[in-house]
């Protein structure tokens, strides 16, 4: 069962009597399945912003085949994220109508059926340079696969403000912004005075020394003099394309 019907058979079952939560705990059997060593939540996209993403990390091959497959299966759309370079050719040949995505270490196959509502806004995804695009691409094919609008706005950083500045007209016509930036992280507050839009500020792990793999990027974020600013964990590209979701998508 994909999620392009479930509209059609909530109607049917609504006819029956059922209750929305009876129908409710009838879909979530149906697209629940028990692998042994993972529970599949083929229903996630339909309560969620997004559907489940496999985590790649701390399985193995064949656990990822296995998820992968059974998501294929019941949605039609199987994300996986954290894919390490070596893996992949497993993947592709069990996936052959599957994209890797090298600098985001993701897998996609299938189709995300769903799509934006009328007059949704559009993402802006901005990095202070190209050593954080391994986060900011993360969110990117996130966002893409779920047919968001987005601006890729990339290496900005304040070493270079003027870049900014040549910038700011675009970023400004977005809806949400998201800001990668490591080292310092001085970025997502110069834009949170300067955009008055949601703005979603990612710490990545890049930094010399004193960066601690991102823990000064973050505690940076987090004392923004920018009032409203959302940090999101070190790298997570992921979480921030949910948050941006949810912030521009309206439930259906």
């Amino acid at each position: 069962m994909t999620t392009d019907n479930m509209e059609l058979l909530l109607n049917v079952l609504h006819k029956t009597g059922l209750s929305p939560e009876e129908a409710l705990e009838l879909l979530n059997a149906r697209l629940t399945h028990h692998l042994g060593f993972a529970v599949v939540d083929g229903g996630r996209g339909i309560r969620s912003a997004l559907p489940e993403i496999v985590l790649a990390s701390g399985k193995s091959t064949e656990e990822i085949l296995d998820v992968t497959d059974s998501l294929l299966s019941s949605t039609g759309l199987a994300i996986v994220s954290r894919l390490e370079p070596e893996f992949s050719g497993r993947v592709l040949e069990r996936f052959p109508d599957g994209e890797y995505h090298v600098r985001a270490r993701m897998f996609v196959a299938g189709d995300y059926r769903g799509g934006p509502g009328p007059g949704e806004g559009s993402v802006a995804l901005v990095s202070a340079g190209t050593s954080d695009l391994h986060a900011a691409e993360e969110a990117a094919v996130v966002l893409e696969v779920m047919k968001a609008d987005i601006r890729r706005i990339y290496d900005i950083g304040v070493a270079g403000l003027h870049r900014l500045s040549e910038t700011l007209p675009v970023i400004r016509a977005a809806s949400v912004c998201l800001v990668f930036a490591g080292m310092d992280a001085a970025l997502p507050t110069v834009l949170g005075g300067l955009y008055r839009g949601p703005v979603v500020a990612v710490p990545t792990s890049t930094g010399y020394g004193t960066a601690f793999g991102g823990v000064t990027a973050l505690l940076s974020m987090l004392n923004s003099c920018s009032p409203g600013i959302c940090v999101m964990n070190i790298d997570n590209g992921l979480g921030a394309a949910a948050a941006a979701l949810r912030m521009i998508r309206s439930p259906e």
